[in-house]
């Protein structure tokens, strides 16, 4: 008998690590090639990992709720004859994309827990008061002297309130004492990868206390908003946000889809909206200026040689998802309505893989959709600017005529611009985003599509 090992897939670029949100197969389960084991979830997506081969799963290294890095084992299986596979180093310690280094009792406590002799080690009680407290949890709690009371009272974001390596080492973070002597602060610690700006912020204080009213109700977070929550704080702690505005007359672009979106719908078998020809403009603008096109990576500017456009859409749940559209300047007006119709499809329908929600190199955010006529949307690392496109509305505006200045009813739509200004200045920021405006006022109302 061999063993194999499965490993965490990469999923798109800047994915870094996934969630286990269900195990399909238990340990002596058979399995078949390319059947799914466990369930995973990534910042805004679920997806599943299969098998690379016929076999039995014979031991699963991680439990459900676990985050687990790209690129590490999360299980063995056993197949049919070869040679057994090389011993794998344990979870805790197998290779990973480069991230902030955690805690110096973190780090123990993960060896400690690797080697079977935690458990032995932590005089913190496995459960108290309902609650159960891992080996890893126990091991951090005492080497950065977190009392049991203190323990008890922490809110997990684990299943059914369990506290989390995250949590205790947050709130370690937080909590204004000083750690054990042998351990270096944590706050002392930046990551490698992190940018000059960033390593000289200072710490996030911790929350206010809530207070609660007799009519007031508790709704605790889905997965998908915490995580979407994290990335938000993220970005405004990674970018210093400016925001510039212009308002477009997009007449022209009104009327022409007002004539043929019943004609559009006959022959390609697709309702054309007005995103996909802000998008068309938005490809138009990058290309006039390609220093929009790019991320931040410490000290470096990476200019991006693909133009992949990602598209806030709104699920169901009320949560936010964007898809990418890869490659977007290869596609005509058809080709950028039938992807953008695809994609949110089946972003509702919660069918996206992880590969179509990465990768993006500049995203638009249609807030108009919801009535609304400005927005100043936060940027969605690592990229360094978003769009937002509000309402189109019926004005009162000067028209300049032969026969002089008057004043008619046109449909105007306000562009929201968000830029990081470590690498994006005003004059920048601003310029691109009046492009994009000329470019959608400027629609030849006699155009084919």
């Amino acid at each position: 008998m061999a063993e194999i090992e499965l490993i965490m897939p990469k999923m798109g670029e800047s994915v870094a690590e996934a969630t286990i949100i269900k195990w399909l197969k238990e340990e002596g389960d058979t399995i078949e090639a390319e059947e799914s084991v466990l369930e995973i979830a990534t910042d805004k997506v679920d997806s599943e990992v299969p098998a690379p081969e016929d076999g039995v799963l014979k031991k699963k290294l991680f439990n459900e709720d676990d985050v687990v890095q790209v690129g590490q084992v999360i299980a063995i299986i056993e197949t049919e004859g070869g040679a057994s596979a090389a011993p794998s180093a344990p979870a805790s310690e197998a290779p990973t994309q480069e991230s902030a280094p955690a805690p110096a009792a973190a780090q123990e406590a993960e060896k400690m827990v690797a080697n079977g002799v935690a458990t032995a080690a932590v005089e913190i009680p496995r459960s108290a008061n309902g609650k159960f407290f891992s080996p890893l949890v126990r091991s951090i709690a005492k080497e950065e002297n977190v009392s049991l009371e203190e323990l008890e009272k922490l809110d997990g974001s684990g299943s059914e309130g369990r506290v989390t390596k995250a949590d205790i080492l947050a709130y370690v973070d937080n909590r204004g004492s000083a750690p054990a002597a042998s351990t270096p602060a944590p706050a002392a610690k930046a990551a490698p990868s992190a940018a000059p700006a960033a390593k000289s912020a200072p710490a996030p204080k911790p929350a206010a206390p809530v207070s609660m009213g007799a009519n007031d109700e508790i709704i605790e977070m889905d997965r998908m908003r915490k995580m979407i929550a994290d990335h938000m704080v993220m970005s405004k702690h990674t970018s210093p946000h400016v925001t510039s505005f212009v308002e477009a007359d997009v007449t022209n672009l009104v009327n022409w889809r007002n004539k043929v979106k019943g004609e559009f719908l006959k022959r390609e078998g697709e309702k054309i909206t007005f995103t996909p020809l802000i998008i068309e403009a938005l490809v138009k603008a990058i290309k006039d200026f390609p220093l929009i096109n790019v991320s931040v990576d410490g000290t470096n500017i990476i200019k991006r040689g693909n133009i992949n456009i990602g598209m806030a859409a709104a699920l169901p749940s009320g949560n936010l998802i964007v898809p990418v559209i890869k490659n977007a300047d290869n596609y005509n007006l058809v080709g950028l309505t039938k992807q953008v119709n695809d994609l949110a499809r089946r972003a509702r329908e919660n069918k996206l893989s992880p590969d179509e929600i990465s990768g993006g190199t500049y995203t638009l955010t249609n807030v108009g959709t919801f009535g609304n006529v400005l927005g100043t949307p936060i940027i969605n690392q690592p990229q360094v600017a978003i769009m937002a496109a509000g309402a189109i509305i019926k004005k009162p505006a000067v028209v300049e005529t032969p026969e002089g200045d008057m004043i008619a009813i046109r449909h105007k739509m306000f562009l929201s611009h968000s830029y990081d200004h470590r690498v994006v200045d005003g004059a920048l920021g601003g310029m691109f985003v009046r492009r994009v405006a000329d470019y959608l006022e400027q629609f030849d109302p006699n155009r084919e599509f």
